[in-house]
């Protein structure tokens, strides 16, 4: 089997779990949306749990790579939080696409354990590289820069997870909330422009 048609299938199951979670990884659906046979996706993937962790790898691993660009690319560390939420927010855009890794964690008392630990690795690069930002901000010390670095990771995500069920704005809202109960300060928001007053609602605006 080709590793054109190995790209294919991770392509497709990304899609499935974005749209369906980890339940969504079917192959035989999977075999249709990429044109081949059913048995044929066991030759790179001999089981669901291999297919699923695979592409939660692969998902972090792009993220990774994406939040060491951003950091290389950006004038500052304060520019790189004020672009973190586009990695979140791009899913949404893309045909109200969840974060995959978000998607699976609120699945993830009942996703198989190397599932489990690819998951958690989506949580943790993002955690370190926030902390890491976050410190060269000025923002705090290590220790309180590894909890702010917790809490905007877990809200973040977390209103990324259930924008069907509210407004965007809402969302936006209740994350503010949650990261200010957390320790980041509306002093924070305003400094990495993170905020705008619209009276007389508070808006997360880069979500």
């Amino acid at each position: 089997m080709s590793a054109n048609a190995k790209e294919a299938i991770l392509a497709a199951a990304k899609q499935a779990a974005q749209s369906h979670g980890y339940n969504g990884l079917n192959f035989r659906d999977l075999a249709a949306a990429v044109g081949i046979k059913s048995a044929s996706i066991y030759y790179h993937f001999p089981s669901k749990a291999d297919l699923g962790s695979a592409v939660a790898r692969r998902y972090w691993e792009d993220t990774a790579a994406e939040l060491q660009a951003m950091l290389g690319g950006a004038d500052s560390p304060l520019e790189c939080l004020q672009r973190y939420p586009s990695i979140f927010r791009r899913s949404l855009e893309s045909e109200n696409r969840l974060c995959l890794c978000s998607f699976m964690a609120a699945e993830y008392e009942d996703l198989p354990s190397q599932v489990k630990s690819e998951v958690q690795a989506f949580a943790t690069v993002n955690v370190v590289w926030l902390c890491k930002v976050l410190l060269a901000s000025g923002l705090g010390e290590p220790a309180a820069c590894e909890e702010r670095a917790n809490a905007i990771f877990a809200a973040v995500a977390g209103a990324h997870s259930w924008p069907a069920a509210a407004p965007i704005s809402r969302c936006s809202t209740r994350s503010l909330r949650v990261i200010g109960r957390l320790g980041f300060c509306r002093r924070d928001f305003q400094r990495v422009g993170w905020i705008r007053l619209y009276p007389p609602t508070i808006v997360f605006c880069t979500l």
